[in-house]
């Protein structure tokens, strides 16, 4: 009777799992769509480039400075706050002809032209070269982090549940890398660092229902799968909402006061935690579901004994 209350009553979340799941699989066939033909805006990190600090004794006007930057020099210079209103970051793509030295003296005159006291804090150079690497690197580093987990949760679930994990986290990547791409937001290590954080919030997500519908399917003997995935995910909500509810606080935060710096990083969580979020439930849970896991398959497999089926020699 216990058994049957504990199912009755959960939410039958997985009734719009086919709609769902539909959007998501659009979703991620437009992400790669916009991937392929659009790309990805790669930031100077990866392409290589100068970028120029400088502190303003007044809060810098940073239109202006745009326009006095708008020369065959430093055309297309990116021109953003660091911080504060009075410090400023200049940032120069490479360009083919031109040394970045006469580009940092060029930076230099049109923020002197604004304000005379102008200080020069720091000038860093990142080669062409060293963004190929870093790009590379970075896109192994999510490879690998993706092959970890794949093995980790063949280990540790039956393979219908770990192919509906490593399933989730692929749509989550791909869907976030989508919207950089479609939006061309300047992607640099501060947004890799986010994807990252995104692969292992989703991950941890994931596997708090995929260990309550384990522990489930051994209780609820009558139920039917889609029941035991009802179940699990109706006792796993309250932590998901405490959980994801306090971490979007933060990265709102973030992402509306956090400053450019560090403006990629808070969207890439932002998005990532809102997509990981359903994908734990309409993604990776429905396409177990889809693979036909049921108790039989979450039973521990019975280790026959050596000599207990030869009979006993004692009288």
């Amino acid at each position: 009777m216990l058994q049957i209350l504990s199912f009755k009553g959960s939410i039958n979340f997985l009734r719009h799992a086919l709609p769902i799941s539909i959007m998501s699989a659009v979703l991620v066939v437009a992400s790669l769509a916009s991937l392929a033909t659009k790309g990805i805006n790669w930031g100077l990190d990866f392409t290589g480039g100068t970028s120029v600090i400088m502190e303003f004794s007044k809060p810098a006007n940073l239109d202006e400075l745009r326009l006095a930057l708008d020369t065959e020099l430093t055309s297309g210079a990116v021109v953003q706050n660091f911080g504060s209103s009075r410090d400023v970051v200049v940032r120069l793509q490479v360009r083919e002809g031109i040394k970045s030295d006469l580009q940092v003296k060029e930076v230099f005159a049109a923020a002197a032209k604004q304000d005379p006291a102008v200080q020069q804090k720091s000038v860093e150079f990142v080669g062409p070269q060293v963004g190929k690497e870093l790009a590379e690197q970075g896109g192994l580093a999510v490879l690998v982090a993706l092959i970890c987990i794949l093995i980790y949760v063949s280990f540790r679930f039956e393979w219908r549940l770990a192919m509906g994990s490593v399933a989730a986290l692929a749509h989550d990547v791909i869907v976030t890398l989508g919207l950089f791409s479609f939006l061309q937001l300047e992607f640099d290590l501060t947004v890799l660092a986010g994807l990252l954080t995104v692969v292992g919030y989703s991950l941890n997500d994931t596997i708090v229902v995929f260990d309550r519908i384990r522990e489930n399917f051994l209780k609820m003997r009558k139920a039917t799968p889609v029941e035991v995935v009802n179940t699990s995910i109706t006792q796993t909500m309250s932590r998901t909402i405490i959980t994801t509810g306090t971490t979007l606080i933060t990265v709102v935060a973030l992402f509306l006061k956090g400053g450019t710096l560090i403006h990629g990083f808070a969207t890439a969580l932002l998005m990532g935690i809102l997509v990981g979020t359903y994908s734990s439930i309409y993604v990776a849970s429905f396409l177990a579901i889809k693979l036909g896991i049921n108790r039989e398959h979450m039973m521990p497999v019975e280790v026959e004994k050596e000599g207990a089926d030869q009979p006993s020699l004692m009288p």
